[in-house]
C-alpha cells in the first residue's frame, strides 16, 4: 500500500490562519502588570460598593445645589453672592431635582431639571443576558453631562449644579425639549432635545441667548461627558473586549482607545465621539466639529481575575471637549445617539458611523460590508438565523471549491513529481545551485508550482479574517438561539466548570469541539495517517496537525457560537469536497500522463526566465572556475 505524503502547502495556510489569531490574542493580552493593576483597581471599587445595592459609581458629583424662595430678600443674597445672575434660575419653580421623561416606540429619555442632562437612557425592545430592560443610563449614577465656565465677575460655574427650565412642545409627530438655564426670561443657556418616531438618534443643540456680558469669553468652557458602561451580556470579559471608545476626525478619519488601561488620545477636529458597549452604543455627534477633543478609557471588569456574575459595569469612559464662543454666544448643532450596535441601523444615518462596527480594516472590511452583511441579512429575512449560518457557509464553501480544487490538483501534481524531484536532490546533494536549476526546470517542463498550492490556500484568507470579524458584531445574532445555544452572538454552554482554565474558561462550549474534531480529521486528510521523518529545518507536521485543532477549540471557547457553527459546517463541507475531487474528480493515472506529455512539448521561456536561466549558469560557471 502506497504511503501518503503530507501536504506542506496546505499546513502552511493553517499556520498563516492560526498565525493571524494568535497575533490578534497576543497584542490583545494585558501584561502581568496591567492584569495586577486592574486587579488592585478592582479591589479598591468592591471595597468601596461594600454597602452598596449597586455597584456603579455615581459619576455625578453630590454638590448641594442652591434653591432659594424668591420672597426671602435675605436667601436670594445669598444665591446671588454664590451664583452671580444664575441665581435668577435657582429662584424658579422648576429648581428641583425632577425630570421631565420624552420617548418614542424605541426609546425612552429621562432629562434632569438639574443639569438638563439626560439621566435615563432606555432602549424598550431589547433585554439583557438575564431578562433585565437595557439601559444605557440609569438614575443617574453612571452618566454626567456638564459644562463648566468663567463667569464675567469672575465664578467658576457648572451646569451640572444648576437648574434648568423644561418646556415640552410639539412638532408634528416630533416631540421637543427644550431645557433653559436662565438668567432671565430672556437670556439664557439651552439644551434642546428633539425625538423623532421610531429613532434611536435625538437632535440636540447647545445655545445661549444673551449671555456675551455674563460668560467669561477669555476662560476655557469645558464640556466633559462621562459614561460607566453597564454589562448586558453573560460574559462580562468578552462583552469588555468590543466595549471601547471610537471617534471620528479630521473629515472622515477614524480610530479608537482599544483595550489598553487608562487609555488617553487626544485629536483635532473631531465630528463625533462613541462610547460602544459592544452591541449597543452611546455616540455625541457635532455638525461643527470640535477643534480639539481628548478622551479617556479605563477598564473596570477583568473577569481572569473576578467571576463575572459579580460584575456590574465593564469599563469607564470620558471625553473633554473645549467649546468656543461665537459672537460671545455658544451655538452648537449635535445629536445624540443612543441605541444598538447594528451595522443597518448606524449605516443609514449617512455620518461614517458604521465605523463603529468592528467589522475588520481594508478588503476585510469591504467583504463584509458589502458581500457577507447584505447577504446574510437576505437569508435571515426568510430562514432561522441558525439555519441562515448554515446556508450561507454551504454557498461560501461551493464559491470556494474552485480554490480548493485548484489546491488539490497541485497537491497530486508534486505528489507524482516526488520520485522525480527524490532523484534530483540525490544527483545534485552537493551542488544546490544545480539542485534548484533542475528542480525549476522540472516544474516548468511539467506545469508544476510548488506556490500553486500555498496561494489558494492564502486567498482563502481574507475570507476567515472576514468572518472572524462579523460573526461577533453582527446584531441580528444577538440572543438568536440554535440547537443549544441560547445566543449565537455569544459562546454556547453544555457544562459548567465549578474553576476556570486559564485561556479556556470556566464551560464547556460544544461548537469550538465540534469544529476543532472537523479540523483534526481534514488535516488528517491531507497530511496522511503517516508522517515523513523530520527533516533538519522543516517545522514538526505531526506537532501542527494536533495544535491547529487545540488552538481552534481553546481560542473559540469564549468567541460567538455562530462563529464556531461556521467553521464546524465549513470543515465538514471542505472534508465531502475533498473527497469527491480525490475519488471521484481527480485520477492521479491520467495527471502523470499529463505531465509527461507536458513534459515533451518546447516550452517556451519569457524574458524574465531566460534571464534568470542565464544567471544561474554564469554563477555556475563562476563556482566551477573556482
Amino acid at each position: 500500500m502506497e504511503e501518503k505524503k503530507f501536504d506542506l502547502n496546505s499546513i502552511i495556510g493553517f499556520i498563516l490562519i492560526f498565525a493571524i489569531m494568535a497575533g490578534m490574542f497576543y497584542f490583545n493580552k494585558k501584561t502581568p502588570e496591567e492584569i495586577e493593576a486592574e486587579k488592585a483597581k478592582q479591589e479598591q471599587i468592591n471595597a468601596a460598593q461594600k454597602n452598596e445595592k449597586d455597584t456603579t459609581t455615581d459619576l455625578v458629583t453630590k454638590n448641594e445645589a442652591i434653591v432659594v424662595n424668591p420672597k426671602d430678600s435675605l436667601a436670594m443674597v445669598a444665591a446671588k453672592s454664590q451664583l452671580g445672575a444664575f441665581s435668577y434660575a435657582a429662584s424658579l419653580p422648576s429648581a428641583v431635582d425632577n425630570f421631565t421623561k420624552i420617548e418614542n416606540e424605541v426609546l425612552s429619555l429621562k432629562i434632569n431639571n438639574r443639569g438638563g442632562y439626560i439621566q435615563e437612557a432606555l432602549l424598550k425592545n431589547f433585554k439583557t443576558h438575564d431578562s433585565v430592560p437595557v439601559y444605557l443610563i440609569k438614575d443617574g449614577k453612571n452618566a454626567s453631562f456638564n459644562i463648566n465656565f468663567g463667569t464675567t465677575d469672575n465664578r467658576n460655574l457648572n451646569t451640572k449644579d444648576l437648574f434648568f427650565e423644561p418646556a415640552v412642545s410639539k412638532n408634528g409627530n416630533n416631540t421637543i425639549l427644550s431645557m433653559k438655564l436662565k438668567v432671565s426670561e430672556s437670556k439664557f443657556l439651552e439644551y434642546r432635545y428633539e425625538l423623532k418616531p421610531n429613532e434611536y438618534m435625538v437632535d440636540f443643540s447647545i445655545r445661549s441667548q444673551g449671555l456675551q456680558q455674563v460668560i467669561n469669553s477669555s476662560q476655557a468652557i469645558n464640556l466633559d461627558w462621562k459614561l460607566q458602561a453597564f454589562r448586558h451580556a453573560k460574559s462580562a470579559s468578552y462583552e469588555n473586549r468590543y466595549t471601547e471608545v471610537l471617534y471620528e476626525y479630521e473629515e472622515g478619519k477614524d480610530d479608537y482607545l482599544g483595550q489598553g488601561e487608562f487609555a488617553d488620545d487626544t485629536e483635532e477636529d473631531v465630528s463625533w465621539v462613541a462610547f460602544k458597549q459592544h452591541f449597543f452604543t452611546s455616540i455625541l455627534l457635532t455638525d461643527t466639529p470640535f477643534k480639539t477633543a481628548s478622551f479617556t478609557s479605563k477598564n473596570i471588569a477583568n473577569s481572569s481575575d473576578l467571576d463575572d456574575k459579580d460584575i456590574k459595569i465593564t469599563k469607564e469612559f470620558s471625553a473633554s471637549i473645549p467649546l468656543e464662543l461665537q459672537g460671545g454666544e455658544l451655538n452648537y448643532n449635535m445629536d445624540w445617539y443612543y441605541g444598538p450596535t447594528d451595522y443597518k441601523i448606524l449605516n443609514k444615518y449617512e455620518r461614517n458611523l458604521d465605523e463603529v462596527v468592528p467589522l475588520g480594516w481594508g478588503i476585510f472590511g469591504v467583504i463584509n460590508k458589502y458581500l457577507f452583511i447584505p447577504f446574510f441579512g437576505f437569508l435571515s429575512g426568510f430562514l432561522p438565523y441558525g439555519i441562515a449560518i448554515v446556508v450561507m457557509t454551504v454557498i461560501v464553501r461551493i464559491v470556494l471549491s474552485p480554490v480548493t480544487y485548484k489546491s488539490y490538483v497541485s497537491q497530486a501534481k508534486m505528489k507524482v513529481l516526488k520520485p522525480e524531484i527524490t532523484e534530483i536532490n540525490e544527483k545534485y546533494k552537493d551542488n544546490a545551485m544545480k539542485k534548484q536549476q533542475e528542480t525549476m526546470a522540472l516544474y516548468s517542463k511539467a506545469g508544476a508550482s510548488p506556490m500553486s498550492g500555498c496561494l489558494p490556500a492564502l486567498m482563502q484568507i481574507p475570507v476567515f479574517y472576514a468572518l472572524f470579524n462579523f460573526f461577533p458584531s453582527a446584531f441580528d445574532l444577538r440572543q438568536k438561539s440554535f440547537l443549544w445555544a441560547s445566543d449565537l452572538s455569544s459562546y454556547d454552554t453544555i457544562a459548567q466548570l465549578p474553576f476556570e482554565i486559564p485561556f479556556y474558561g470556566d464551560h464547556i462550549s460544544l461548537f469550538p469541539i465540534l469544529a476543532s474534531i472537523a479540523i483534526f480529521i481534514y488535516m488528517m486528510m491531507t497530511t496522511g495517517q503517516t508522517m515523513q521523518t523530520q527533516q533538519p529545518g522543516m517545522p514538526n507536521m505531526k506537532f501542527i496537525m494536533y495544535l491547529s485543532p487545540l488552538m481552534m477549540l481553546i481560542f473559540f471557547n469564549n468567541y460567538a457560537s455562530g462563529l464556531s457553527l461556521y467553521y464546524f459546517i465549513s470543515n465538514l463541507i471542505t472534508i465531502g469536497i475533498m473527497l469527491v475531487i480525490k475519488n471521484v474528480i481527480i485520477n492521479e493515472d491520467k495527471i502523470h500522463a499529463k505531465i509527461q506529455e507536458n513534459k515533451k512539448k518546447p516550452k517556451k521561456q519569457g524574458k524574465f526566465q531566460k534571464k534568470m536561466k542565464e544567471l544561474m549558469e554564469q554563477a555556475e560557471q563562476q563556482k566551477a572556475k573556482k
